[in-house]
């Protein structure tokens, strides 16, 4: 969150949700809820996990798991671990890697990494497979929710890394933003499929591929670990991996690649800039 660090702490009114559909209905069927609060010294940050009709909703409910774990903000993660659970919350190295000027560039590509020297704020949880229920086929995405008019509002959510970017502008956007993956199919089917087509597929290519792309769900199969599109680590390189799916092949690279500075164990994401 907090994309190029522009924000000095972890907003206290939000809550920030990873919720997992481990039926494929495009309902969570298990939330994992992170809080922060300021404290003395800095931040702390409280993780629950919700399950059945507790994930669907905007409240902060269900069990707690991690609890008063410490942000941090300089270049040493602070990680918190609780039985099987671990959590780090601060400010990173964005791990992202692609040529953004490029892509708003008409695809102009020059392998250009806009994200090399960028900051993020990173949320890093590791969770036992038990956790995301029995069936090891699920799906991921994540949404953060702000108070408004009494209620807490969606404003953000990700599941596969930029379909949100690519397909959806303007209002489009912001309904995307706001709206619930089993709704996709439906509401943006046809912004999908005319970009596709753009692309150079045809109407039967547009739709087939429209309907693995939505809803905008990250799926993943625990008991294997391929790599994107099951899952997703830190070094795919999931922007030529999507290049050339959209592009129907005419685009294979925007001649970037993973970043260097990834930690090998835990939280991952390597130190601030």
């Amino acid at each position: 969150v907090n994309p190029l660090a522009r924000a000095s702490a972890f907003n206290t009114d939000a809550i920030y949700e990873i919720r997992v559909d481990t039926d494929g209905d495009a309902f969570p069927n298990v939330a994992l809820k992170i809080k922060f609060a300021d404290a003395i010294g800095g931040q702390i940050a409280t993780i629950r996990r919700a399950a059945d009709s507790q994930a669907r909703g905007r409240d902060l409910v269900g069990d707690i798991i991690i609890q008063d774990a410490p942000a941090s903000f300089g270049s040493t993660p602070t990680v918190t671990t609780s039985g099987a659970y671990k959590f780090f919350a601060g400010l990173r190295s964005d791990p992202f890697f692609f040529d953004l000027l490029g892509f708003l560039n008409g695809f102009h590509f020059t392998g250009s990494d806009f994200f090399a020297d960028k900051n993020v704020f990173g949320m890093v949880l590791e969770v036992p497979n038990t956790a995301l229920g029995s069936n090891p086929s699920i799906g991921v995405w994540a949404r953060s929710l702000i108070p408004h008019d009494a209620d807490m509002l969606q404003v953000d959510r990700m599941g596969r890394p930029a379909i949100n970017t690519v397909f959806m502008h303007g209002k489009e956007k912001a309904m995307f933003n706001r709206g619930e993956p089993h709704t996709d199919r439906v509401r943006f089917t046809d912004e999908v499929v005319e970009v596709l087509e753009a692309f150079g597929h045809n109407a039967t290519q547009a739709a087939n591929l429209a309907a693995i792309l939505l809803p905008d769900i990250l799926t993943y199969d625990y008991s294997n670990s391929s790599g994107f599109l099951n899952g997703r680590r830190l070094t795919d390189d999931v922007i030529d991996i999507e290049l050339g799916l959209v592009s129907n092949g005419a685009l294979t690279t925007d001649m970037v690649g993973a970043h260097t500075d990834l930690l090998s164990d835990f939280p991952y994401l390597g130190s601030p800039h």
